[in-house]
């Protein structure tokens, strides 16, 4: 998908892989499962609810897949 075919879900969503990608990197870690932040990090819990907004476009309510 190009730059220009993102809507602000997607762009937020790449944002916040880098961020998450460069918190492992700076704790050496391959994941955040091996954090021992892991459950109350914000960082993740904004990570995974970007995740959820890119996939529903902002929209509440039941997800499927």
């Amino acid at each position: 998908m190009s730059m220009q075919n993102k809507d602000r879900f997607d762009l937020h969503l790449d944002e916040m892989i880098i961020k998450v990608k460069e918190c492992q990197s700076s704790k050496n870690l391959k994941s955040c499962s091996d954090c021992k932040e892991y459950f109350s990090c914000e960082l993740r819990t904004d990570y995974v609810k970007s995740v959820y907004n890119s996939m529903s476009k902002g929209d509440t309510g039941g997800f499927e897949f």
